[in-house]
């Protein structure tokens, strides 16, 4: 049985594909911030139980998997669960390009907990521009839009209304959030918490115009500086999936071609393997 994995920072969604529709969240699963033995816990306390079919290949996209020295950590992980069966990790960019495109050529984003994009060659990614992580980069991301939250709530750049329940949802003080961003592990996956928040306060104009301006950020700095604008663009990810409106609007004021808005890229990875 073929188990894939599309994994973000927040959460990971499994799905064997020969049965694509029963699928399995864990929590998310991110080696630049979590060692071999914290994934291979999770997977054995939240994947495993699950599981009711032996597993003979993995196929792990994954944020944070970019590199030989982080792939390996999950692979570790990986192997202390299942044995050594075939396993093959990749980046989470990739598994998007392949889930949204399929074997077309396009420009493929995610915008997520993180933000990504790069040019697809109907295969593999043939040009990226860097994500630099949500403290240089990840222009539109659900950590980059958290971080505008917190600043302009804290910094009084927002109605008092939404200030006011913000502090009745969360009950979070300034030096609690400080606490959370600056001392506690992963402050990305804390900040793109908050997205459910800013979507209810859409109707907010400076909650509007914040979610406005981090897209159209991502849209600059990363979409249109890929060459072949001809080219349809894909975008995956909670936060495209929720201001989808927003996407569109940016495709008219910009001159793209929107392909196609997904949640999440599981099920055409599903394809894609099958």
């Amino acid at each position: 049985m073929k188990l894939i994995a599309d994994s973000g920072s927040t959460k990971t969604a499994w799905a064997i594909v020969e049965n694509p529709h029963h699928v399995i969240k864990t929590d998310g699963i991110n080696p630049v911030f979590m060692d071999s033995q914290a994934i291979e816990h999770t997977l054995h306390t939240q994947l495993l139980p699950k599981l009711d079919q032996p597993i003979t290949e993995v196929y792990f996209y994954g944020a944070g998997c970019a590199s030989a020295e982080k792939n390996n950590t999950v692979k570790q992980a990986l192997q202390a669960v299942f044995g050594e069966i075939e396993i093959e990790i990749a980046s989470d960019l990739l598994g998007a390009a392949r889930g949204l495109c399929g074997h077309q050529c396009g420009i493929a984003c995610i915008l997520g907990t993180g933000s990504n994009s790069c040019l697809y060659d109907g295969g593999n990614i043939s040009w990226n521009v860097p994500a630099l992580g949500f403290i240089l980069g990840d222009e539109g991301s659900g950590a980059v839009l958290g971080k505008l939250l917190m600043g302009n709530l804290f910094k009084n750049q927002l109605p008092d209304a939404v200030k006011q329940d913000f502090e009745q949802t969360y009950g979070l003080s300034m030096m609690d959030v400080i606490e959370k961003v600056y001392r506690s592990p992963l402050p990305n996956r804390f900040l793109a918490s908050f997205g459910p928040f800013i979507s209810k306060h859409m109707g907010q104009k400076a909650v509007y115009n914040m979610v406005y301006v981090a897209l159209e950020s991502f849209i600059v700095r990363n979409v249109k500086q890929y060459p072949y604008t001809t080219l349809p663009v894909y975008f995956t990810g909670s936060i495209a999936y929720y201001f989808a409106d927003i996407l569109h609007e940016l495709a008219n004021k910009h001159g793209f071609t929107i392909g196609r808005i997904d949640q999440d890229p599981l099920q055409g990875l599903v394809g894609f393997h099958r």
